[in-house]
């Protein structure tokens, strides 16, 4: 698969797409035992659907993207030469990390922004959504699984995610967050091996809970059996380049020094089965 560039896509910098690819791949190595996932990494639009309604300021909130996440990683997939798969378009023209039975797939209101685009969303549009965004992305994190998985690796899935740094009028506590559902390989290794650095707080399952059946880690990871987690930075973290940089270099350190042990990453690399294998 190619990545996708050349085009000034840069995740963030809102605007309209004429004919885009739903998604970007970026090459590595699917021999090295991680795919990394960008679920929420941009806030374009295709162009036949303008703003959704919504001003411009709107589609630069964190209601319309992962504020850093996308430049995390493409630090991150460049330190371990891992290949990685990020959404192109807004998670408010349809939101990826969602079940295809999720109400909240095209939201209508999001933390108090009504979506004018989405009010009276209709059958065939919502199918129209499903099939020209939603269903390549995920085709695309298949195809690299399919060919990881065609060479004896089973790989671990990670998925970066941020979280705004107040929430309801309080501060959220955690500078991240792990995520996971069944599987706790990976997430109870990460959740260790962040908490052990000099100042962080690393919430478990905080500030949201990974159990959310149809996401994109519980079809990618936990239907499959695959090592998975999902971690959550907080926004104030990762909004400036040096805070992206700085983010992307510690999860590569962290998971280079987990593979680093032959145990741990015999672990991670091995198949087993969870979700609808054993329910």
């Amino acid at each position: 698969m190619e990545a996708i560039h050349g085009d000034g896509y840069s995740p963030g910098m809102q605007r309209k797409v004429e004919d885009a690819p739903a998604f970007a791949v970026l090459p590595g190595r699917v021999d090295g035992g991680i795919i990394v996932l960008c679920d929420h990494a941009g806030n374009d639009l295709p162009a036949d659907y303008g703003t959704l309604g919504l001003g411009a300021g709107e589609l630069r909130r964190h209601i319309a993207y992962d504020i850093g996440a996308a430049a995390v990683v493409r630090r991150l997939a460049q330190e371990l030469g891992a290949p990685a798969a990020l959404t192109r378009y807004s998670r408010l023209l349809i939101d990826c990390n969602r079940g295809l039975d999720d109400p909240t797939l095209v939201m209508r209101i999001s933390d108090g922004a009504v979506v004018p685009a989405n009010r009276h969303l209709d059958a065939s549009e919502r199918e129209r959504r499903i099939a020209r965004y939603y269903t390549p992305y995920h085709a695309a994190i298949e195809r690299l699984i399919d060919e990881a998985l065609a060479i004896g690796v089973p790989p671990m899935l990670l998925s970066v995610h941020s979280f705004t740094d107040h929430w309801r009028g309080q501060l959220r506590p955690w500078h991240a967050g792990v995520l996971w559902d069944k599987d706790p390989r990976l997430a109870r290794r990460l959740i260790g091996a962040l908490a052990e650095l000099p100042g962080l707080i690393v919430g478990d399952n905080e500030p949201y809970s990974g159990r959310l059946k149809g996401d994109t880690l519980w079809r990618h990871g936990t239907q499959r059996g695959l090592p998975h987690a999902i971690v959550e930075i907080r926004q104030d973290l990762i909004a400036t380049e040096a805070g992206q940089q700085e983010w992307g270099e510690r999860l590569a350190a962290v998971l280079t020094g987990l593979l680093a042990h032959d145990d741990v990453a015999q672990d991670l690399r091995r198949q087993c089965y969870y979700g609808s294998h054993t329910d």
